[in-house]
């Protein structure tokens, strides 16, 4: 089983007791993390994908050790001008194993899609009445201030 997972800003395709170097990560050496950004997750032909993250899914890991990764020289010339500049820096990295992966919730995320359809649904329907009618329903519902509103501000009084 693989999954690939955001950890400090990139992306990572990891497998169960993988060594990955990362980007210094705060923690002790034999901290336990846990990675919740989970993009995709493949066992065999088995793949799913989140939208953007899948839900539930989680990729535990251990830090192994703090370091830092190998000395990159940068050098900038100007030809014919006598400017050279050399600068150089190292990396801090953490290096973590991968300990488990597990992928969970696929049906909730479907769940929770549907909610906010109909969420947006109860909106859509109030969106499509007149700022005339919304006032109207607003009186009846003794909301105060309703003639100075605005439609957004209507809907959002009605719902």
């Amino acid at each position: 089983m693989y999954a690939i997972v955001e950890i400090a800003g990139q992306q990572f395709k990891v497998a169960k007791d993988q060594k990955v170097f990362v980007h210094r990560l705060q923690g002790e050496e034999g901290d336990s993390v846990s990675f919740d950004k989970v993009l995709l997750t493949g066992d065999g032909d088995n793949i799913t994908v989140g939208a953007p993250a899948i839900e539930g899914a989680l990729v535990g890991a251990k830090i192994n050790r703090h370091l830092k990764g190998d000395k990159v020289i940068v050098f900038k010339k100007k030809r014919r001008k006598g400017y050279k500049v050399k600068n150089g820096h190292r990396q801090y990295l953490t290096e973590i194993v991968i300990e488990s992966i597990t992928a969970k919730g696929g049906k909730k995320a479907s769940e929770s899609k549907a909610e906010k359809k109909e969420e947006k649904k109860a909106d859509s329907d109030l969106s499509k009445h007149t700022v005339a009618e919304l006032k109207e329903m607003a009186k009846e519902k003794g909301i105060e201030g309703y003639s100075s509103m605005k439609k957004a501000e209507l809907i959002e009084a009605l719902s």
